[in-house]
């Protein structure tokens, strides 16, 4: 007990007396704390982001016994709207999918299992009317027990029960806090008021804590939740509740108390292929397609639990190698900086070295010394956390709002200085500083006692102190080169892609969409209102020009179909398969209103509808596929193996870039909107204008407004914005580079300057007896200047090296520029040089002013 008291009394003592130091020496801490917390700061705030979206488990009871399931099926194993990707790690020659049908949903509930729940949640598109005001909400139909099953209560009000989930029941609905604050600005008397979602009146009856965002995707944070019984009734697809309806239902449930993922598989197994084969043997394949072909036994789906702690994570995880890559670049950062600190403490304890020589012959222990020593660098590092955690506050946003990843749906996450982050702050405070400050403590206490009590001469720690900075110094020149290199590489990816032709004219160009389908338009009453909203815009003063397509131009979304080609060697147009080629629906005057230019034949007119013969128009991509020149006009094809000649290919238009700007051109069919009339959906008005479109779009809002009172105007944005949207992850690689690669070198230029004015003040009688042996200010200047520049140029060779292993990594990520590229590298040399003389050159200049009396005199 003794022993713990007096440890505690020291290390108080301890912690005194490096606070009355550092408060002494407010210069040196002042710069030192600033340091650190721009590195602890980035490295907390990037932290905060990967625990909310790869780390953090769902907040709700018990997430440890949650699950989540797939289907594993092989490739030959057909079925209707099945919903498969590259999901983490399938077995070999296994697809994974994340959905379900409900009919499967239905079977697997019923089973008496080792599952406390299994609940089914699926994303729905809704208009909402609140009050006249017509808005669009991200919506998701969940199954009564989904919030039970969770483990949810409810913020206000209640959630979701079984007793609400049934056809005849009365239409109730739960909304999010965000959205509670966003719509109703958390008014209480929300409960009980009616909404309109596509026209179906609903009670809002409950409203979900601040932190639950749903247990969906990145992106897919709903904003209210609806009885799944109730999703006929907002879906303008009927079937996928009936029948053989759609793979679409994400399934979730709760593990019994001691049991494990593989005892749910292996009791659910069984019903789940036969749900399955039940499900696949009821489809009706669509006229002209063949038959499913007959399964073997080991062709039948598998069943797949995983943990479901943290809710859905594939899309999530598409974010990892970005996040970690910038954790890389900000742990650099700190690097740099404890490098640039411990340089500091290195300097400032050559001028404690009369001060630790006098404790060590009064019988100071060594070990001691060095714990004091280290209690001063871990209370600066603590220092540096608190105004890192400052810094982080700020870094997270700016995180969040220059790269936009999944849009609202990632701020929807709402990373937080939670205690788990300030946890890791401390964690990283406390060993950034035992990192800076370990090594300058083991030197300065390895000192020679007679001549530092002496102050005369120079002691052998003098010179390995010397030999340290120099090698901390050349480690951060290294590290900068790095990041700068790195930063060089995105900003010139980010020009090349700026200046990739498009293909069309993005100036002048304002975009909105819109989605009269989930209002329950179809048909002729779709078309009409699509031209009602045309003529109505196209009235609006300043704009020239109107037109809209399935989607827009650089928005990432695109629609794919197989074609099939009749052979032109086979008597009986026997049909190939020719691949998947882009199709994009667009009005007849789209390419006039684009000024995409039309290489031969003609283009779209209001006559190309439904009764007239199936017609479109190709760019020059799919031209050459179909015929050995551009000449693609007359030549036929299918969109089914039974039709392969059914459409004429009546124009060419010039190649454009259809998702993004890195994408090589594609072949693409342009399909008149008036001839699939019943795949039209949401569609996105281009309106061209005559000057800046900005100033237009309330004029435009109340266009469609008149058209629909109760149709909102959504994803208003300019093309130029479009396009500069889908360019934000690599915006914001070169913002962020180019910030930490400056305050990289920023931090390099200091440690250099502090080291070559140290060295100088170190030499000043070595100086002072060269110029009194003749020597010129030139050659003293070129003698400290060259110091200066070795330690550059090593730094710079170690560098290169660094950098040319770590942009190869970055290689998928960078567009019309290598990862190895000289002008860069040679660039970035350069002015790391550069910034280098400059950090020298003035303790150099300082030299050369040395007085050779006075530096004979010196010490």
């Amino acid at each position: 007990m003794g022993k713990g008291r007096n440890a505690m009394n020291t290390l108080w003592q301890d912690l005194r007396y490096a606070a009355r130091m550092l408060r002494k020496q407010y210069g040196f801490t002042a710069i030192a704390v600033l340091s650190l917390a721009l590195g602890i700061g980035a490295n907390t705030a990037l932290f905060s982001v990967i625990d909310a979206v790869l780390l953090k488990k769902l907040p709700v009871s018990e997430p440890e016994q949650l699950v989540l399931f797939r289907s594993l099926t092989v490739p030959n194993f057909s079925f209707g709207g099945f919903n498969g990707n590259a999901n983490p790690d399938p077995p070999s020659g296994m697809i994974a999918a994340n959905s379900f049908p409900y009919q499967t949903f239905a079977r697997l509930r019923e089973q008496k299992s080792v599952l406390s729940h299994i609940f089914a949640f699926a994303a729905v598109g809704v208009n909402v009317n609140v009050d006249g005001e017509a808005d669009v909400a991200r919506a998701q139909v969940v199954s009564g027990n989904y919030y039970a099953g969770l483990g949810v209560k409810p913020f206000v009000g209640r959630l979701i029960t079984d007793s609400d989930d049934q056809a005849a029941a009365t239409p109730v609905a739960v909304i999010s806090d965000r959205y509670w604050q966003r719509r109703f600005e958390r008014n209480q008397s929300v409960l009980g008021k009616q909404i309109k979602l596509n026209n179906v009146s609903f009670t809002i009856v409950g409203v979900t804590p601040p932190e639950f965002n749903g247990t969906g995707q990145v992106g897919s944070s709903p904003d209210i939740s609806v009885p799944l019984a109730l999703e006929p009734s907002l879906s303008t697809d009927r079937s996928r509740m009936k029948g053989a309806g759609q793979w679409w239902l994400r399934l979730m449930g709760r593990l019994q108390p001691g049991a494990n993922s593989e005892q749910a598989r292996a009791s659910l197994e069984g019903v789940f292929q036969q749900s399955v084969l039940e499900h696949r043997s009821a489809r009706v394949q669509p006229a002209g397609q063949p038959p499913l072909p007959a399964l073997e036994p080991k062709d039948y789906p598998r069943l797949r639990v995983d943990s479901g702690s943290q809710g859905e994570m594939d899309v999530r995880r598409l974010f990892a190698p970005q996040l970690y890559l910038l954790l890389g670049v900000v742990a650099l950062v700190l690097l740099i900086a404890c490098a640039n600190v411990a340089n500091l403490v290195l300097v400032r304890a050559s001028t404690r070295q009369k001060e630790i020589a006098v404790r060590l012959a009064m019988g100071a222990g060594r070990r001691r010394l060095i714990r004091l020593l280290l209690t001063e660098s871990v209370l600066l590092s603590l220092l540096g956390g608190v105004a890192g955690i400052i810094f982080a506050s700020w870094i997270k946003d700016a995180f969040l709002t220059v790269g936009n990843w999944g849009g609202e749906g990632m701020n929807a996450l709402n990373p937080r200085l939670d205690l788990r982050v300030l946890g890791f702050t401390i964690a990283l405070s406390l060993l950034t500083g035992v990192l800076f400050g370990v090594a300058p403590a083991l030197r300065a206490t390895r000192i020679d006692l007679t001549p530092s009590l002496k102050d005369t001469g120079r002691s052998s720690s003098a010179a390995s102190r010397s030999l340290l900075s120099k090698s901390l110094v050349v480690a951060q020149v290294a590290m900068s080169l790095v990041l700068l290199i790195s930063a060089g590489l995105f900003l010139r990816t980010l020009r090349n892609l700026q200046n990739v032709p498009l293909g069309f004219n993005s100036e002048n160009l304002l975009l909105f969409s819109v989605n009269p389908n989930l209002l329950g338009y179809k048909d002729a009453a779709l078309a009409n209102l699509y031209r009602q909203m045309f003529d109505r815009v196209e009235a609006v003063p300043g704009v020239s020009a109107v037109t809209f397509s399935r989607n827009a131009l650089l928005s990432g979304s695109i629609s794919g179909r197989e074609i099939y080609l009749g052979s032109a060697s086979s008597a009986d147009g026997a049909p190939m398969e020719g691949g998947e080629v882009r199709v994009h629906l667009v009005r007849e005057n789209f390419f006039a209103t684009m000024e995409i230019p039309l290489l031969l034949g003609r283009s779209f007119t209001p006559q190309d509808d439904e009764r007239a013969p199936k017609v479109v128009v190709v760019n020059q991509t799919f031209a050459r596929l179909v015929s050995s020149g551009d000449n693609a006009i007359s030549k036929r094809f299918g969109f089914s193996v039974d039709k392969p000649t059914e459409i004429e290919i009546v124009g060419v238009v010039r190649d454009t870039k259809y998702g993004n700007q890195r994408e090589e051109s594609q072949p693409t069919v342009y399909v008149p909107w008036l001839q699939e009339l019943r795949g039209v959906g949401g569609m996105t008005f281009e309106v061209r204008t005559a000057g800046d479109p900005v100033p237009l779009a309330p004029a435009i809002r109340q266009a469609v407004r008149e058209v629909d009172s109760n149709l909102p105007v959504v994803g208003v944005r300019t093309q130029v914005e479009q396009a500069n949207e889908s360019l934000r992850i690599e915006r914001l690689f070169a913002r962020l580079l180019s910030f930490f690669g400056l305050l990289a070198l920023l931090l390099a230029a200091i440690g250099l300057y502090g080291v070559m004015a140290y060295a100088v003040a170190q030499r000043t009688k070595e100086i002072g007896i060269r110029m009194a042996l003749g020597a010129q200010r030139y050659d003293v200047l070129k003698l400290v200047l060259s110091q200066g520049m070795i330690l550059t140029l090593i730094g710079v060779a170690l560098g290169a090296a660094g950098a040319i292993g770590l942009t190869r990594l970055m290689k998928s990520l960078l567009f019309g520029v290598s990862a190895t590229d000289p002008a860069t590298f040679i660039a970035i040399a350069l002015l790391l040089a550069a910034v280098a003389l400059l950090a020298s050159y003035v303790p150099a200049r300082r030299a050369t002013k040395v007085d050779p009396l006075v530096a004979l005199r010196y010490e």
